[in-house]
């Protein structure tokens, strides 16, 4: 079993930058494939990047390539999503998940462990 915990979402003005990370504890998470996603009000859970376990290859969707960047430390067990030039549209709250393959899906439906979820808004 491993849980996660995230953390670092607040409010921020759009131009703002904010970093997100997610703990891990429990089971190790050696060997997992990490992603983030979002999901705003109304709408579906959507990928928002992800890093693979082993050559730590990232992926972005396009909203927000450029801006956003993931990162992981495997000696600390944590996960970042470094969050910059921010958009109202970016506004949601962000889950950490856990795929226990080697690279990450963009589909939730894949993931093993989640987060409870950070609250990130961003005002026009």
């Amino acid at each position: 079993q491993v849980q996660l915990v995230e953390s670092g979402g607040g409010l921020v003005q759009a131009g703002g930058s904010l970093r997100l990370s997610c703990a891990a504890s429990g089971r190790t998470f050696s060997g997992y494939a990490m992603g983030w996603f979002r999901q705003a009000p109304g709408k579906e859970r959507e990928f928002v990047a992800g890093i693979s376990w082993s050559s730590g290859a990232t992926y972005y969707i396009d909203p927000v390539k450029g801006r956003f960047t993931i990162s992981r430390d495997n000696a600390k067990n944590t996960v970042y999503l470094q969050m910059n030039s921010l958009k109202p549209e970016d506004t949601a709250v962000y889950y950490c998940a856990a795929d226990r393959r080697l690279r990450p899906a963009n589909k939730p439906e894949f993931y093993d462990y989640w987060g409870q979820g950070t609250q990130v808004t961003v005002s026009s």
